[in-house]
């Protein structure tokens, strides 16, 4: 998959400011500071697509970003953020579970892990979740330029075991910093929405 063309097209908190339900949607979802707006960046060749910040938690709304006039990608709000209140952690909870349970478009949701570290308990309820609503298949562990290629493999076969990855879930690294995994991220993508390379 090339993607030719890459913009914002909205926010949302609720269903009723959800685009309308008329193309197929990849959602990403991750740890605040497990580099999902990098990724995002990397992935459309677009340099501030999705904001990238130095403050973890900074994305509060789930973000529409149409891609090729053809599909959707769907940032999450990051979750595992200590410093927001419970009452505002329950709040982005909520909002990601009605818009994860009901979005009638949605092909996948992306996990993103850090590759160098045990999936947190956060990331294994999430995958969990996932799984109960045939979400799941595609984890993507980032910031793997931080590790030797031994120690790489070994975490990504740990990361599989932590999750309880199914057969044919399938798990790639990623450095946005390296520039290494998108070919293999967008061919996962390409298959997933069944959507042509040259759109």
């Amino acid at each position: 998959m090339i993607i030719k063309s890459a913009e914002f097209i909205g926010s949302a908190v609720k269903p009723d400011q959800y685009p309308e339900d008329n193309l197929p949607e990849i959602a990403f979802a991750g740890r605040s500071n497990v580099g999902k707006s990098s990724l995002l960046n990397l992935l459309t060749n677009r340099k501030k697509l999705a904001k990238v910040s130095a403050t973890p938690g900074k994305t509060r709304t789930i973000n529409f970003f149409l891609i090729n006039n053809a599909f959707r990608i769907v940032d999450l709000p990051g979750y595992g953020f200590a410093n927001v209140s419970k009452a505002e952690s329950q709040s982005w909870g909520n909002m990601m579970e009605t818009y994860l349970s009901k979005r009638e478009g949605l092909k996948i949701c992306v996990l993103l892990v850090d590759s160098r570290h045990k999936p947190s308990a956060q990331d294994v309820q999430m995958y969990d979740y996932l799984k109960y609503y045939h979400l799941n298949g595609l984890v993507i562990a980032t910031k793997a330029d931080k590790l030797s290629k031994n120690e790489l493999n070994k975490n990504l076969s740990m990361i599989r075991r932590e999750l309880d990855m199914e057969k044919d879930d399938v798990i790639l690294a990623e450095s946005a910093l390296n520039k290494t995994g998108v070919d293999e991220v967008l061919a996962s993508i390409d298959r997933i929405v069944n959507i042509s390379s040259e759109v």
